[in-house]
C-alpha cells in the first residue's frame, strides 16, 4: 500500500504547535524565512510550510532549523 499522498501534517505538541514556536524563534534570531530557508539550505515554500503545520521535516533538517534558530531541538518540537 503506497503512502498518502499530499502535505504531512506536523503532529501538534504541548505549548502550541512547532510551525508557531519556529515563527516565533525565527524572529527572536531576527531572521526571515528566506533566511533561515538559506541557512538550512532549503526553499523559502518548505519554511512556510513548516510555520504552518502543513510539513513535518525530516530529523537532520529538523536539527538544521534548530541549530540556525539557536534553540535546542526540543523547544521547537518538543
Amino acid at each position: 500500500m503506497a503512502p498518502p499522498s499530499g502535505p504531512v501534517r506536523a503532529p501538534e505538541a504541548t505549548g502550541g504547535d512547532a510551525g508557531t514556536r519556529i515563527k516565533a524563534a525565527r524572529k527572536e534570531v531576527g531572521l526571515t524565512q528566506q533566511g533561515l530557508a538559506a541557512a538550512v539550505g532549503v526553499s523559502r515554500q518548505t519554511i512556510i510550510a513548516m510555520e504552518s503545520g502543513d510539513y513535518a521535516p525530516s530529523v537532520y533538517l529538523a536539527i538544521k532549523v534548530a541549530r540556525a534558530l539557536q534553540a535546542p531541538v526540543e523547544r521547537i518540537w518538543g
